[in-house]
Parts: C-alpha cells; sequence; structure tokens
C-alpha cells in the first residue's frame, strides 16, 4: 500500500508541475510576441498551435476538477450540454476546417511533416476527455508531458538556432513515447475487456434512471439529439416491449452456446458492447447474463492511439462527432510503426494477458448491440493524411494475425460465442418510433417457420456441386461458388441453418465456399461496409481468391483501389472468400424499400437480404474442430478452406483477421441456381424472388406490401 500511495504522490507532483507550465503557455499573447518579455521566440503559427492546444488540455484538467469534486453530478442538463459541446467543437464538420485536427488545415500551416505531426498530436491530446471524465490522471499526465516535451523542443530549437527542431527529433519523441508506454497502456486495456471490476460504464448504467437523462453525459462520449431521443423512447417503451428486445439479445447469446456445443457454465464473463441511449434495455440484460452466472465488461471504444484500429469502433460510444475526422486519423500510427515496435506491442499484449489469463478463461465473448439510420458518409480521401507504406501494411497485416493467435490462446475461440442485434436512432427519419417497431418484429419473427423453410433450400444445395449468381439490369455480377462434397449425405450438411441466435435477425443459411472453383465477379451498385459508402463495387475473383478489384467512388482509379484494398483487404493483397450465404428475410427487405432505408441499415440485416459473400476468414474462425449440427440432426462439415486448413503447419498463414459480408440485394438479382453434378440447374431465386419449392412463404412480405 505504501509503494501505491508513494506513486500516487509522484503522480500529483508531476501533474502540478505540468499544469503550471500549461497555464503558462496558454496565457501567452500572441500580440506581444515581439515583446522582450516573452521568453521565446517561436514564428506566430507555432506559438498560435501550442496556445491553442495548451488552452484545451487547460479546459481538460479543469473538467477533471469539475468531476472529481462532484459539480458534475449536480449540474443541471443545460449546463451539462454546454460543457459536452465545448468539448467536441473543435471537431464538429463547422469548424473543423479550420481545426489543427483536421492534417489537411495543419500542412497548410505547418508543411506536410510538420502539420502531420503536430495533428497527430492535437488529436492524441483529445483523448484526455476521456481520461478526464473516467478521472485517470495518470493517463492525462503522459499525454500532458508528451505535449510539453515536443513543446520544449520547438523552444530550444529555436533559441539555439533560429530554426524548427529537426522532423526526426520529434518523430522519435513520439516514437519512444508510444514505445515506453505501451506496457501500461496496453494492460489497462486488457484489464478493461476481462475485469468485471472495471466498471465505470456498468456503474453509470445500473444507475441511470428515465427521469433524469443527464447521466447520459457522465460517459464523457458526444451527446446530439441521436442519443437524448434514443433513451426517452427507450425508456418509455412497456415492459413488455423492453423484455421482448432484451430478451431476444440474451437468449440468443445463451442459445449460440448451445447450438455451437460449447460450455456456457465454464464462463463468468461476457462483454457488452453498445451505442449510448440504450441503458434500460442493458440493465435489464445485465440481469439476464448474472442469471447465466455471467458478470458484464463494459469498455469504451478505443480513444487513445495505442489501441486504434482504423474506423472500426469496439466497445461502447456515444456520437461520432465528425466521421471525416476520424477517417482522417485512421492510419496515424504511419508516424512510428516498424517492425521493432510491431514485436513491442505483441511483447506487451502477451505479458498483459498472461496477468488476466484466469479471466481470459472465463470470458464467454461479446454481447453487442449496432445501432443505423445516420446519414450515411462517404469519406473525403486527404493526401496530407497519414498512410501506412507498404511495408507498414505488410507489418500491420502481420501484427493482425499474430495478436489474433495470441488472444485466441488464452479465450480461445472454440469456447466462447456471441451475438449481435441492432436496433435504429432517431436521425433515421420522421418514421423514427414506427421503424423501431418494425425492426422489434423483425428482430423476433418465427424462427420454426425460417427454420423450415431454410432446410427446404439446405437440403437442396446439399445436392449441388456449385452454385451460379447472376445479376440483373445494370448489376453485373456472374460469379460461380464451389460447393464441399459431402462424403456421407445422411448424416452431414454443406450450410448453416442460420435462425435468431448469435446474428439475430433470422434468415440466412451460410458456408465455408470451396476455394477452388470458385471464379467470378462480384458487383454490388451501392452499398455501406462498416459505415463507409461504396459505389459501383467490383470484385473480382479466381479460385475463390480476389484478384481485382474497383468502385467509382473517386475519379482517379488509383484512389478506388486504394480505399478498397484499406478498408475491405485491411491491407492484404489479396483475401479469400471465405463465406457465402444466401439471405431469406424478405420482411426486412421489404421494411427497408417501404421507409427508403435500405442504404442506412447495418450489414447484420442487410445481409439477411439477398446472397452475401464475405471476404477474409471463415464463420468459424479459431474454432473449426467444433461439431456444430443443424436442427435435423446433420453435422455442418464445410467449415474450412485451403487458407484456413494452413493452421496445421503455419498459423500465421491461415487467418486474416477481418470477415467483410457484401450482400447483393434482391432486385439487383437475376438468378441463383444450385447446380448438380450432372449439370442440372435447380432455381432458387428468379429475378428476385424465390421459386423453389417449400420457399413461397418468403414471396408473402413483397406481395403485401
Amino acid at each position: 500500500m505504501q509503494d501505491n500511495k508513494m506513486d500516487t504522490a509522484f503522480i500529483e507532483e508531476r501533474y502540478e508541475l505540468s499544469e503550471d507550465r500549461i497555464k503558462e503557455i496558454a496565457e501567452i499573447n500572441i500580440n506581444s510576441l515581439a515583446d522582450e518579455n516573452v521568453s521565446v521566440q517561436l514564428p506566430e503559427n507555432y506559438h498560435m498551435y501550442f496556445k491553442r492546444v495548451a488552452e484545451f488540455i487547460c479546459m481538460l484538467m479543469e473538467e477533471y476538477t469539475w468531476v472529481a469534486d462532484g459539480s458534475m453530478r449536480t449540474a443541471e442538463l443545460e449546463e451539462l450540454k454546454e460543457h459536452n459541446h465545448k468539448l467536441y467543437e473543435d471537431i464538429l464538420p463547422k469548424q473543423y476546417e479550420k481545426s489543427y485536427a483536421n492534417p489537411a488545415y495543419a500542412v497548410a500551416v505547418f508543411g506536410e511533416d510538420y502539420g502531420r505531426l503536430l495533428s497527430f498530436l492535437y488529436t492524441e491530446m483529445r483523448s484526455l476527455i476521456v481520461y478526464a471524465y473516467e478521472q485517470k490522471k495518470e493517463d492525462m499526465l503522459i499525454r500532458i508531458e508528451l505535449f510539453l516535451e515536443v513543446y520544449q523542443a520547438f523552444t530550444s530549437a529555436y533559441e539555439e538556432t533560429g530554426k524548427q527542431p529537426e522532423f526526426q527529433e520529434l518523430q522519435q519523441i513520439i516514437y519512444w513515447f508510444v514505445s515506453d508506454y505501451s506496457e501500461t497502456q496496453i494492460e489497462e486495456r486488457v484489464r478493461e475487456q476481462l475485469d468485471p471490476t472495471a466498471d465505470f460504464a456498468t456503474a453509470i448504467i445500473k444507475e441511470s434512471k428515465g427521469e433524469d437523462l443527464r447521466y447520459l453525459y457522465y460517459f464523457g462520449e458526444y451527446i446530439t439529439e441521436n442519443e437524448l431521443r434514443t433513451a426517452k423512447h427507450i425508456w418509455s417503451l412497456s415492459e413488455e416491449k423492453l423484455a421482448l428486445m432484451a430478451d431476444t439479445f440474451t437468449e440468443g447469446y445463451r442459445i449460440g452456446f448451445v447450438v455451437g456445443g460449447k460450455d456456457l457454465s465454464k464462463k463468468k464473463v461476457v462483454n457488452i458492447r453498445y451505442t449510448l441511449g440504450f441503458e434500460r434495455m442493458m440493465k435489464r440484460a445485465i440481469d439476464n447474463f448474472a442469471h447465466m452466472g455471467l458478470q458484464p465488461t463494459i469498455y469504451r471504444a478505443a480513444p487513445s492511439l495505442f489501441h486504434r484500429r482504423g474506423t472500426h469502433l469496439i466497445g461502447y460510444f456515444g456520437a461520432i462527432p465528425n466521421k471525416q475526422y476520424q477517417y482522417d486519423h485512421k492510419e496515424d500510427e504511419a508516424l512510428y510503426f516498424d517492425k521493432m515496435f510491431m514485436n513491442r506491442r505483441l511483447e506487451v499484449l502477451k505479458a498483459a494477458y498472461e496477468q488476466y489469463k484466469e479471466l481470459a478463461y472465463v470470458h464467454a465473448g461479446p454481447a453487442c448491440l449496432d445501432v443505423f439510420g445516420e446519414t450515411p458518409f462517404a469519406p473525403q480521401s486527404k493526401t496530407e493524411a497519414y498512410t501506412l507504406t507498404q511495408e507498414q501494411q505488410k507489418l500491420s497485416v502481420a501484427y493482425a494475425s499474430a495478436s489474433g493467435q495470441l488472444v485466441n490462446e488464452y479465450i480461445k475461440g472454440e469456447e466462447r460465442s456471441f451475438t449481435i442485434i441492432a436496433f435504429p436512432v432517431p436521425e433515421i427519419g420522421d418514421n423514427y418510433e414506427e421503424i423501431f417497431d418494425e425492426v422489434i418484429r423483425i428482430n423476433t419473427l418465427d424462427y420454426k417457420l425460417y427454420q423450415n423453410i431454410q432446410q427446404t433450400i439446405i437440403d437442396t444445395l446439399d445436392k449441388a456441386e456449385k452454385v451460379h449468381i447472376k445479376g440483373c439490369g445494370s448489376n453485373c455480377t456472374d460469379l460461380t461458388v464451389a460447393l464441399y462434397h459431402l462424403a456421407n449425405p445422411e448424416k452431414e450438411t454443406i450450410f448453416e441453418n442460420c435462425v435468431a441466435d448469435v446474428n439475430i435477425p433470422v434468415g440466412e443459411v451460410f458456408t465455408s465456399p470451396v476455394l477452388e472453383g470458385t471464379n467470378g465477379t462480384l458487383y454490388v451498385s451501392k452499398v455501406f461496409l462498416n459505415e463507409l459508402e461504396y459505389r459501383d463495387l467490383k470484385i473480382v475473383l479466381q479460385d475463390g481468391m480476389v484478384t481485382d478489384y474497383s468502385c467509382s467512388n473517386f475519379e482517379n482509379d488509383a484512389d478506388g483501389k486504394k480505399y478498397i484494398k484499406d478498408n475491405i483487404l485491411y491491407h492484404h493483397d489479396t483475401l479469400p472468400l471465405g463465406e457465402f450465404a444466401i439471405g431469406t428475410n424478405t420482411t426486412a427487405y421489404v421494411v427497408s424499400k417501404r421507409y427508403d432505408i435500405a442504404d442506412k441499415l447495418p450489414i447484420l440485416i442487410a445481409e439477411k437480404m439477398g446472397p452475401h459473400f464475405a471476404l477474409g476468414d471463415t464463420c468459424y474462425s479459431h474454432s473449426e474442430e467444433v461439431r456444430v449440427y443443424n436442427p435435423d440432426g446433420k453435422e455442418i462439415v464445410a467449415k474450412d478452406n485451403t487458407c484456413s486448413l494452413k493452421r496445421n503447419e503455419d498459423m500465421s498463414k491461415a487467418y486474416f483477421n477481418c470477415h467483410t459480408d457484401i450482400t447483393i440485394p434482391y432486385d439487383e438479382l437475376g438468378e441463383l441456381c444450385a447446380i448438380q453434378g450432372d449439370g442440372t440447374r435447380i432455381p432458387i431465386i428468379e429475378n428476385g424472388r424465390f421459386v423453389l419449392a417449400g420457399c413461397e412463404e418468403l414471396n408473402k412480405p413483397f406481395e403485401m406490401n
């Protein structure tokens, strides 16, 4: 205990010294730079940068105190809104064009090298927001000291040479900051993921009340009318409707273990991921999981450079203040990422999991609630933003593979499961409440009905050796997917009959296709993948591997290719077709058309609205040895492909640590038919309608629309 007190005292001392220095910088009068009383004569553009960032840091130090002394908890709603807006206003779209967080603006002011780095530095200072609210003074301190170290490099250089410091010196400051603090930062992140006593968010959720929505601001996330109105709506629902939502969510999780033949009784921890506004539903979910013997970990989506990976958010979060800002900084690690750093990160990641291995062993996997309905986002690709070099891309791929294997050693894929469900937010339109009710209906469709219809489709596919998919109209899809050959059709099956368990809502049959013999072109006119828009997306496959790709998002074809490689291929030169599926949820499709929300649906629902194709790992990644059976008792045997089988020789070559579903909507589908060994073609879908006998029920939503 004495050592901890000494550590705390040391942190307090350093924090006070840093606070004094930050205030000095913030109080510099830009109009008096030529005054001989100003100790350091930096050029005005640099003085302005350091002053403004110092002012921002001062605000966060004051915010820390405001939270610490209880003022936040007694503040009225309007005061909380005012505080929240000030924290994020600099990166909101209207202010972003002249924000140092915008690499284009920073480069215009400071030049390419210094502009990118200083934009990066300010972005990392913005992570102080969450540490102020979580009362993590040490996390604030190390970042403030980083800022001061960079400032000192500038002041020293101008005092000694009259010039800016060497860029390499600044780069090394960043590099060693990230390297030196990786151990503590990654260890804390792993603890948040595994240890239920790290309960910052859980405590707020448990205390939340519908009559007092001030709690939404206690998280430190950006809050808009979306979150406030969502919370109001969820708190206004009847107990019956709330139970239907939460119980479907948690029961799907439980059934996932049953269907997967996995023992839930050995597990003690569930990771809940959600978007703010659904606290009432999460309270009930926490209670439901407690009855299963599970405690929650609810950690925040990564706020800092130590944990971010592209634009993908894993954890809980509020509104995204500016998706372009998020996109601009998705590859900031290009500033410091090299092989030595990669090895260092893997080393500390392993040490962290070793430290918490007992908690990792009882970790059951994630339960995720996604939201949809926001205005679709099409990013601007900026040359000023950091991008990984080809060598760094290879290292990034290697790190993803190695870290995935490492995590799987401690949280074994064959012993964990997951579930995921999605609901709309008010931004979806004037019919929000109506659409919300429709989504509840979609999420709770009669799984027995779908199970029986899907079994009819599977029985047909089990007799085929390949499937031919062809688009209609302007859709140029022409793709043949090779299927696994069954050795014992009486006891084995190729496709999994997916109803409402891990993947809510109901509505698909899926398999791991045979790569060899899978050839052709996959095309979609418009699709949103991980909240990014793709227009005229075309993927060419040869023997199941991607050989070419394009989209029409940019005037320059090269920009389109880079966009796809970065955000669908995740820097891999190629990926296999890891999954082929047929979505059967025509109800969801019709609802999307009725309310004109197809472009706002999450992939979770969109993948059920037509055939879909996943690039990357199979659905059985890291759990291929677990025996899985369909409701008819047949074992699903098509779980591997020639890539995943390499795990028996070299694990690093078996997995790609990504899985992106691309769906062809029914109205772009001309034909989907099973082809038997003798060439017999059995149509399953023609011109967007199910034509296979026994599937007539799936066409009824079209007729009722």
